[in-house]
């Protein structure tokens, strides 16, 4: 990329990280009440999300292959004991993640 091609990125990535800020608080001002479909967006769509990521992750996962599923298996298990016990949802995915990689790297 050229100098130009650089600053012009560089520009346009700063426009839409300040859009994308900004522009919540220009169509929800702090005085009115936040639409019903807003709500709704904001109370199913996490779950949502998590669902399909769940079903992403498993999808490859062969139970009659390999390590059968276990370390996978396992990782979920720690995850949901780790939500319930401290609902902490970065915690639970980071300690997770972190069982996985190490169940998969040193056990399975």
């Amino acid at each position: 990329m050229t100098l130009t091609e650089q600053i012009i990125t560089i520009l346009m990535v700063v426009l839409g990280t300040m859009a994308t800020r900004f522009l919540p608080f220009i169509v929800f001002p702090s005085g009115k009440p936040t639409p019903k479909y807003v709500q709704f967006l904001g109370k199913f769509l996490p779950p949502a999300v998590f669902g399909m990521l769940i079903v992403y992750c498993l999808k490859n996962v062969d139970i009659f292959a390999g390590s059968h599923g276990i370390p996978e298996l396992i990782s979920i298990i720690v995850v949901v004991a780790l939500h319930l016990w401290k609902k902490q949802m970065l915690l639970s995915i980071a300690v997770g993640t972190v069982c996985y990689m190490l169940l998969v790297q040193f056990v399975f």
